[in-house]
């Protein structure tokens, strides 16, 4: 089955004809660093992951460029209010640079922990002000830009096609002002900022010069001008959250294009919400979950990357504590299994499983349908060599630490001494000792199961 992909350009699933094939041009929206990011925005990491890992399984050879947004993303859906990286640096008494330094560090080790692939290109807005105002300045010249008192506009009018990746619902309501709070000097209220000037007597930490006086960059700039610096005027694929649809990749779109008069992107991919009670988890609510949260209740972040395979990344999904526990489980299943398996020597046999995976994943990357292949696949009569050498290249896309050297080698030292400790209190019938020793062997990680041969420590 050759490779196809929902594009929400088209609104239909399509066979994927890459620029420059093998050669895959991704770019993939990543965090604003203001706070620490919930597992509702790692819903979206894991699907662009697998989708990386899924294209190189399938014989591409994907170039992933990763942004930072660490100046420009206002707290209004529009073009008001303040910069979210200087609300960060008030909340906490930093300035903005060191908030965006800390939540980009907090960041990348919540992707570390997630087993996730490093991007080819991690690139920080701040990093890129020359190539935004050059943008700017192209866009300009091809007069699609009017100034106002607070900044510089793109003047959506004399776009003819703008918002074409919404559906009809967003760009009505875009066209009433209904999601843009008002500016009276906004030609219409689809009209969106470039450059936003610095107010007189501001203290904004996060300022540069510019053709058209000091300021700072609107955030959708950012990505158009770091995709094309890395990719090219015309790339492959564009990801990110189904939220960015209507208004920070619609806008995208409008500069790219407005630029170049070619087209920006050939497939846009976006993830569907996770929902907590019925709602999208948000940081403006002021309940989200982050992964510390997970595992301060003994989760492993792999058991919620677990839970992301269990509907489609096109899907919502809901978030409790008690599917995150059912995730858990069968994760455990799965890696006891590989466990099983790893005195087993790899050995070829595996051939219908390893295209059933691949046609689950060619079709529209079906991560739940390429997860019930594996579990079919260890269910089955496959000789266990098989068995390990399709689950290797499972673990390829999944990457749930099921090889893990410390899921095969078993606990580390700490633990074992403490697994020790627990049976000779359970043995002097001490039972307080040993569930205090039960806790400490948890909190590193692991879990003690007593059976009739007595207990076994496995990993959460």
């Amino acid at each position: 089955m050759s490779l196809r992909l929902f594009n929400s350009l088209s609104r239909s699933k399509e066979a994927f004809a890459p620029c420059a094939p093998p050669k895959v041009g991704l770019y993939t929206c990543g965090p604003t660093v203001y706070n620490y990011q919930h597992v509702g925005n790692y819903r979206t990491y894991v699907f662009e992951d697998t989708l990386v890992r899924a294209l190189k399984l399938l014989g591409f050879s994907p170039y992933r460029v990763l942004n930072i947004t660490d100046v420009g993303h206002l707290t209004s859906q529009g073009d008001e209010g303040e910069d979210k990286m200087e609300v960060g640096a008030a909340r906490e008494g930093k300035t903005a640079w060191e908030i965006a330094k800390f939540y980009t560090d907090a960041f990348l080790a919540d992707w570390k922990s997630l087993g996730l692939t490093d991007p080819d290109v991690l690139c920080r807005a701040t990093d890129h002000i020359p190539e935004q105002i050059a943008l700017v300045e192209r866009l300009e010249r091809n007069g699609l830009v009017y100034k106002t008192t607070d900044g510089l506009y793109f003047d959506t009018a004399k776009l003819p096609d703008y918002g074409k990746l919404m559906s009809k619902e967003h760009l009505e309501g875009l066209r009433s002002g209904a999601r843009i709070e008002e500016n009276p000097e906004k030609r219409r209220p689809a009209d969106f900022a470039l450059w936003k000037f610095s107010p007189r007597g501001s203290r904004r930490q996060m300022e540069w010069d510019s053709p058209w006086g000091k300021g700072f960059p609107g955030w959708h700039i950012e990505c158009s001008a770091m995709a094309m610096k890395y990719l090219g005027e015309t790339f492959d694929i564009h990801c990110g959250g189904v939220d960015h649809i209507p208004i920070h990749h619609t806008n995208e779109i409008a500069q790219a294009e407005g630029a170049t008069g070619s087209p920006f992107v050939k497939v846009w991919m976006h993830a569907e919400f996770l929902l907590m009670n019925n709602a999208k988890m948000a940081k403006s609510s002021g309940g989200f979950v982050t992964l510390s949260d997970l595992v301060e209740k003994g989760f492993s972040p792999l058991d919620y990357k677990y839970h992301c395979f269990t509907a489609h990344y096109r899907k919502q999904l809901d978030f409790t504590w008690e599917s995150l526990e059912s995730s858990r489980t069968a994760r455990r299943r799965l890696a006891e299994s590989a466990r099983s398996l790893a005195a087993v020597p790899a050995r070829a046999g595996s051939g219908e499983y390893s295209a059933r995976l691949r046609d689950a994943l060619s079709d529209d990357l079906n991560a739940p349908a390429a997860l019930s292949v594996v579990w079919d696949a260890l269910r089955s009569e496959l000789p266990d060599g098989a068995k390990r050498s399709f689950l290797e290249e499972a673990e390829r896309v999944f990457a749930l630490g099921l090889l893990s050297a410390e899921d095969v080698a078993g606990p580390p030292a700490a633990v074992a001494a403490l697994a020790a400790a627990r049976a000779k209190a359970r043995a002097a019938k001490d039972f307080a000792e040993s569930d205090r020793l039960r806790k400490e062997i948890e909190a590193l990680g692991w879990l003690v199961k007593d059976g009739k041969d007595g207990a076994k420590v496995v990993k959460r």
